[in-house]
């Protein structure tokens, strides 16, 4: 059975907007997984703050969306406070075989 096409699926067909969708999901995806291994930890911010040695609003803009400008030694921090490991990974893009 041939799988209907929703309108994501012919947005994800143009470039441009798949590079820049990726990009936007990237930043959403960790400053929710910054706010879910929070909770997990049950810490507010300002307690995470604390522990990480850092401010609350530093904490708020890592678990904002908008954030692009984070760093290594306080995400190592974060982590650390929240008792859990930063694990980061380099995925291979795919790339489509040319048939010769």
């Amino acid at each position: 059975m041939k799988k209907t096409k929703t309108y994501m699926d012919k947005l994800m067909e143009n470039k441009e907007f798949r590079e820049k969708f990726d990009k936007e999901y990237r930043n959403l995806y960790i400053g929710e997984k910054i706010a879910e291994i929070r909770r997990r930890a049950n810490l507010t911010q300002d307690a995470l703050a604390k522990r990480a040695n850092t401010t609350k609003s530093a904490i708020s803009r890592y678990e904002n969306s908008d954030y692009k400008s984070y760093s290594m030694p306080l995400l190592n921090r974060i982590a650390k406070a929240c008792k859990a490991d930063l694990k980061i990974d380099f995925v291979p893009k795919r790339i489509k075989k040319v048939k010769v």
